[in-house]
């Protein structure tokens, strides 16, 4: 009898996924495609979030695994129809960060942690420049599809860095609870009205973002 061969725990979770999706495989690992699964990878997310919250390490390690699976899926179906495989995907993060840390990897030198934001931002910038999703304003780096209040987070951030938003004064840790209990109460006022607190907000969000991004574009 052959030896088996001892493969990486990485190559072998390929493999797996290749015969779950081989004409042998499993009948609903096979009709999947990248629409079909594209939610999962939300779920996944936010089920290693609750474990991360939770401190349990079993669960951390199990909802990793869990997230790790849906690249190693839509991996697979890539390289089934020829566009890229996992390999890439790995090599592409890793040039990107090495890239994106030339204080680390390069002679550069940046003061603080602003200073590798900045830095960060501008890299970004420039390695999309000219092409189908290059990034002409701040705010295009910011997913639609984030929850309003993650994405309300991030486009305050975004546009305080690029100084179309007053940087505001920061309150002691009273404040923070106090502000917990406000945002709640607002959600409780939206409730009662019948409205919904997310659909208000993502509303507002579009409003200010159409207004901010034309004093961007002035600016440039």
């Amino acid at each position: 009898m052959a030896k088996k061969i001892k493969q990486q725990p990485i190559e072998e979770l390929r493999m797996v996924m290749a015969r779950l999706r081989g004409p042998d495989g499993c009948p609903w690992d096979r009709q999947q495609n990248h629409e079909s699964i594209k939610l999962n990878s939300i779920e996944e997310v936010y089920e290693l979030v609750d474990a991360i919250e939770s401190g349990n390490d079993e669960e951390m390690l199990e909802e990793l695994g869990d997230l790790l699976l849906q690249v190693v899926f839509h991996a697979q179906m890539a390289e089934e129809r020829g566009s890229f495989n996992f390999d890439q995907i790995v090599q592409t993060i890793t040039d990107k960060l090495i890239r994106r840390h030339p204080h680390v990897f390069g002679d550069v030198v940046v003061e603080d942690v602003d200073g590798v934001w900045d830095q960060w931002e501008a890299i970004k910038l420039s390695e999309k420049s000219g092409k189908p999703n290059e990034r002409k304003s701040v705010f295009d780096g910011i997913p639609r599809h984030l929850p309003a209040l993650m994405r309300a987070h991030e486009f305050v951030k975004k546009g305080r860095k690029r100084g179309l938003l007053p940087k505001g004064r920061k309150s002691n840790s009273k404040s923070k609870k106090h502000l917990g209990e406000e945002l709640y109460r607002l959600v409780q006022r939206a409730q009662t009205n019948g409205w919904q607190a997310e659909a208000l907000l993502r509303a507002e969000i579009g409003r200010r973002e159409k207004s901010l991004r034309k004093k961007e574009k002035a600016r440039q």
